[in-house]
């Protein structure tokens, strides 16, 4: 027999008859021949009224006891959920976190998965119950309860797939899908039937709030299919699986990331060994950093860029201040009035371009860009609150994301070319059952040679100029590989870099000798001779250490980093080429024991 895991969140499962609907379907999926585990969350507003309480006592209340009072809202749902089905006649056990054998680190309020003991649930199934599984809790070595954190519930029932072997893992929620932008605010956006992994991931880590991005951690190193539905119909949702929906269309889906804050360690002396003091200490306090932005500076110093959840703000400058004079910096700016506006597309590294459209729909809306990074199948701009709305229209407007692809395909022709062709999905971890099931899990090391960096310093900090700049550097035929654009901390200019192939260093550097004067800008440095090292896995965000051992393993091999990139699925890091195949063998050492 099939063996189906559905999830349902607060929303689902917030009064008695959202409770029976749940129910329901669990039942009718038993009925057509699948075993079902079904894992809930706690009821809506639930979770909020026990803060509620627990405010009442102070405001920083003991982690564990949090866990303990925040994981009774999940007990409280999966024994109304058994009870509704029972009273609908069927059969089923309510479990919690630790009697499902879900085991954590003790990491309150956030905790990783390690092991999932499955005996339990399995024998439950071969007697012909339904479980009802507790979301978002498990238990660590001392038997105390712990919590997953947010999303945690999604985490849960995509890790029992995983283990299980399920078929399919179904997420109940109050939306029908996947859209190509949050609906909320878009309303044009629209719902797309299938979604890659990675692209996914990288919607989910920029606020898209249907999926978590843990969860689609474990899917992606599973193989596990999601499937998005709406708890209040029966429409098919979205799948999110391997493939994409389109093989052409560059961009899939755009996000908006509201509430950034930039922080820029201005005049950081530019030797090896600075950006590991700077992420070392925002790693100690656990604080996941987002755009990463080191470029280039003048007179042996640069600048380093860098954005956090604004709640994360004070946090991270007091981790930075006490350190600022052992850097050797001038100082430090922030600034946390900012929203970022993002572009996903599995195709966009194999199609020219796509920067350049995005930042000519930004200024035609009037958006000035205050940072820029990229990688494979993102590009991410900063911008101004105030203009977040209308950056994530212009750009959804831009790649006509309102409209279906011309090619794209469903979940179900998906299926029948893989069965055509007799493709099997490859899986990055076959091994279930180890002792971190949430750990660190790196696809790859690779290095990208033979390539030149050209900086333009002294950029006016106003709409337009990035687009301009991309299109004139495209119109010349010149591919550009990363992109930075960084606040240099001179007169409010910024300073944008980007890497081409060696060989088209010449040409690059004479267009942005025009893009300069006819600008305005301070000057444009070129350097033959780099490389890219690039750590690609699934977790680099979520285990703040990763950025951490790359830039100590640099420091201690005495090479220097002169930009930085990052992304969900990467770090990369622009280093002297004479240096590359140290850093490469240094990276493999460190982190041999992440790799796939």
């Amino acid at each position: 027999m099939s063996l189906i895991v559905q999830k349902f969140g607060g929303t689902s499962v917030a009064d008695v008859e959202k409770i029976r609907a749940a129910a329901r379907k669990a039942i009718r999926a038993q009925h057509q021949g699948h075993r079902v585990v079904m894992v809930v969350s706690a009821m809506g507003k639930n979770t909020d009224r026990l803060l509620e309480l627990a405010g009442e006592f102070g405001p920083n209340p003991p982690a564990r006891e949090m866990d303990m009072l925040l994981s009774t809202g999940e007990q409280v749902s999966v024994s109304l959920v058994a009870m509704a089905i029972a009273s609908l006649g069927s059969r089923a056990v309510s479990l919690t976190g630790g009697q499902i054998g879900l085991h954590t680190d003790s990491s309150f309020s956030k905790a990783r998965i390690r092991s999932i003991s499955t005996e339990r649930i399995e024998k439950l199934l071969d007697d012909g119950n339904i479980v009802v599984a507790a979301g978002f809790q498990g238990i660590d070595d001392d038997l105390n309860i712990t919590t997953l954190g947010r999303g945690g519930s999604d985490t849960t029932a995509v890790a029992l797939a995983a283990v299980l072997g399920a078929d399919a893992c179904e997420i109940y929620t109050d939306v029908d899908g996947v859209y190509t932008t949050d609906p909320r605010l878009l309303p044009e956006a629209r719902r797309v039937d299938v979604i890659s992994y990675d692209e996914m991931l990288e919607l989910a880590s920029l606020g898209a709030s249907v999926m978590h991005n843990r969860s689609i951690e474990f899917a992606k190193k599973f193989g596990v299919p999601i499937h998005v539905r709406s708890s209040f119909s029966d429409s098919q949702g979205t799948m999110i699986v391997a493939e994409q929906e389109s093989e052409s269309a560059p961009v899939s889906g755009a996000a908006m990331t509201p509430n950034e804050a930039r922080v820029t360690v201005l005049g950081v002396p530019d030797v090896p060994g600075k950006s590991l003091q700077i992420f070392s200490a925002i790693a100690d306090q656990k604080i996941a950093v987002d755009m990463v932005v080191q470029n280039i500076g003048d007179g042996g110093k640069a600048d380093v860029s860098f954005t956090v959840q604004r709640g994360e703000l004070a946090a991270t400058l007091a981790a930075l201040q006490p350190i600022l004079p052992a850097i050797g910096a001038d100082g430090i700016t922030h600034d946390d009035s900012l929203s970022k506006i993002s572009v996903v597309g599995a195709n966009m590294v194999d199609q020219a371009g796509v920067a350049s459209q995005m930042f000519r729909a930004l200024a035609d809306a009037g958006v000035n860009i205050h940072m820029i990074t990229t990688s494979e199948i993102k590009i991410s701009a900063l911008v101004s609150r105030d203009q977040a709305s209308e950056a994530l229209r212009a750009v959804h407007q831009s790649f006509e994301l309102h409209v279906s692809p011309s090619d794209a395909k469903s979940w179900t022709q998906i299926k029948a070319d893989r069965e055509a062709k007799g493709v099997e999905v490859e899986t990055l971890v076959s091994r279930l059952r180890d002792d971190a099931l949430e750990a660190l899990t790196l696809t790859g090391i690779s290095l990208l040679d033979g390539q030149a960096r050209v900086t333009l310093s002294g950029v006016p900090d106003q709409p337009g100029i990035a687009a301009d700049m991309f299109e004139r550097i495209g119109a010349a035929g010149i591919s550009v590989d990363m992109i930075v654009q960084g606040y240099d901390g001179d007169d409010g200019s910024t300073s944008v870099s980007f890497t081409v192939e060696e060989s088209a260093l010449e040409s690059s550097l004479k267009v942005a000798n025009e893009i300069a004067q006819s600008h305005g800008m301070r000057g444009v440095q070129g350097e033959s001779g780099i490389a890219k090292v690039t750590v690609s896995g699934i977790g680099l965000r979520s285990h703040t250490h990763v950025a951490t051992l790359l830039f100590r393993t640099l420091s201690d091999a005495n090479i220097n980093v002169e930009m930085i990139g990052t992304s969900e699925l990467q770090v990369n890091a622009v280093i002297d080429s004479k240096s590359a195949e140290t850093a490469k063998s240094g990276l493999e050492k460190v982190f041999a024991g992440s790799l796939s």
